[in-house]
């Protein structure tokens, strides 16, 4: 079963390979989605797989790439077309 969820990560995540280091960890696990910097200095992750799969993304977004200092990660179960691929916008 297939569920999509938005996540919004705070802290030190812009300019530290996040949204790329997401991508890799994504894809490796066949999540589909995005992950794009906001202009609150949050980065914004759509998430879409299988429920453990999602797990294991939501608890690797709490620690993220090594230059990452995370604050706090906000998980959403959204209602969201599940997109090709993942992005990084």
């Amino acid at each position: 079963m297939i569920e999509c969820r938005k996540y919004r990560v705070e802290g030190r995540v812009q300019g530290v390979w996040f949204r790329e280091s997401t991508r890799q960890k994504a894809v490796k696990a066949g999540i589909s989605g995005y992950a794009r910097n906001c202009s609150d200095g949050t980065v914004e992750v759509l998430a879409c797989g299988e429920p453990q799969v999602l797990s294991s993304l939501f608890e690797w977004l709490h620690q993220g790439p090594p230059l990452a200092q995370v604050r706090a990660v906000t998980e959403l179960e959204v209602d969201e077309e599940c997109p090709n691929g993942f992005s990084t916008a």
